[in-house]
């Protein structure tokens, strides 16, 4: 792109698994077999079979319908028998072992729902379609981190005359005879518009900023009964020496997967174990630290707010935990190494982010829960009013994100047409 590099990563992160054993995602055909071959030889039949599902899944999921937008139950129905074929019915777990038997390689190729904020036990299958994803077209750092793609986009719309307005709480989306019409800011300030695109969190969107308004598909009950994904831990830190042997994208995973998972979403309790994403974009650009440091965060998997953790008082002693893990496993001398630090809980999701319940992806994504059946692109309830981001369609994760604005160039009426 003109104004962000992408820099693609190989290998694409590395699994580490309680053992220490490791598994390595790559692009390169021979040295991911070789990776597979590691784990399980006996598997290496059954992994190609699923690969060759996932790449059909990516056809179908992504390249295909990822930017559609599902604004009516009969495009369900029309991708029905392949979606079966697909075995989209089941669990990605339950898909996955379906064709390989290790413990291992199951874990490493269903894990990818919790990217989005599903439980892979419960994710539908056509969820298979990220591992092809990812091998098709690589894993990627955007230098400069997160931020430059958020300048680039700024730079895009400021380019094209628009403003960007920062520091404006919005506190309602206004709304007449049934038409969205502009937004109320939390100052009393009203900002009239011929439409209106929410990029807020869809729950957020319909049971806070339309709280207001009569809903008839997306009620407060019908929010209130939805299923949410998981909360998410966050420990941003850095040191003061290096650690090249560390990966840019790294999972450092527990001795549970299935019971971990069962008490994050089910039980809602903060087990005594966990499993962990550390993140080192120093790997990959060093400028985003001091010379001779590294930057990190590491991010946990945790209970949403309807868990009974009390944030205000475990946030220290969890971060504690992990560090001690870190240093026990993947960075040693930790303690004694970091020089600057902060945390977030699923309290600051729910407070200084607007996502309800503090869940870092909004709605799970689970069948009764995707496509048509998640909040529509095109608000149901009310005229000139557009979803967009993690709570639409198709749902969480960047790809899926940049999709969901692919889908407003065609639902979003042209406004040199309306002009």
């Amino acid at each position: 792109a003109d104004d962000v590099e992408l820099r693609p990563l190989e290998p694409f992160y590395r699994i580490r698994f309680a053992d220490g054993s490791t598994f390595e995602p790559q692009s390169d055909p021979a040295a991911l077999r070789r990776e597979v071959a590691k784990l399980s030889p006996e598997d290496a039949a059954g992994f190609e079979r699923f690969m060759r599902l996932s790449e059909t899944a990516c056809a179908v999921g992504f390249e295909r319908l990822g930017d559609v937008p599902f604004s009516s139950p009969l495009q369900m129905l029309q991708q029905g028998p392949m979606l079966l074929r697909l075995g989209a019915y089941r669990s990605i777990y339950g898909l996955v072992a379906s064709h390989v038997r290790s413990e291992k390689l199951r874990t490493a190729l269903s894990f990818h729902p919790l990217l989005i904020g599903g439980n892979p036990f419960r994710a539908p299958g056509i969820y298979s379609l990220i591992p092809y994803l990812e091998w098709k077209w690589g894993v990627h750092f955007a230098m400069g981190g997160t931020g430059a793609l958020v300048r680039g986009l700024a730079g895009l719309i400021k380019g094209q005359g628009h403003d960007i307005r920062l520091g404006c709480e919005v506190d309602s989306i206004d709304v007449e005879k049934g038409r969205a019409t502009g937004v109320t800011l939390a100052t009393g300030e009203q900002i009239h518009a011929d439409l209106v695109v929410s990029n807020a969190d869809s729950a957020f969107t319909y049971g806070q900023l339309l709280r207001k308004v009569p809903r008839r598909r997306w009620s407060a009950r019908k929010l209130a009964r939805a299923r949410y994904s998981m909360g998410l831990f966050l420990w941003y830190f850095g040191t003061k020496v290096q650690y090249p042997d560390v990966a840019h994208h790294t999972i450092l995973l527990g001795p549970r997967y299935k019971g971990l998972l069962r008490d994050i979403f089910d039980r809602r309790i903060l087990a005594e174990d966990f499993s962990l994403y550390l993140h080192r974009p120093t790997a990959t650009d060093p400028s985003l630290a001091p010379h001779g440091c590294d930057a990190f965060y590491v991010l946990s998997p945790v209970p949403h707010l309807k868990g009974d953790v009390d944030w205000t008082r475990e946030a220290e002693p969890y971060r504690r935990r992990i560090a001690r893990f870190l240093e026990a496993s993947v960075l040693p001398d930790l303690g004694r190494n970091i020089v600057t630090s902060k945390i977030m809980t699923p309290l600051d999701f729910r407070d200084r982010l607007n996502a309800p319940l503090g869940a870092g992806f909004g709605l799970e994504p689970i069948f009764t829960q995707s496509a048509w059946f998640r909040p529509h692109n095109k608000s149901e309830d009310i005229d000139n009013l557009y979803l967009v981001g993690a709570g639409t369609h198709p749902g969480a994760g960047l790809p899926g994100v940049l999709s969901s604005a692919r889908i407003l160039d065609k639902v979003v009426p042209d406004a040199r047409i309306r002009a």
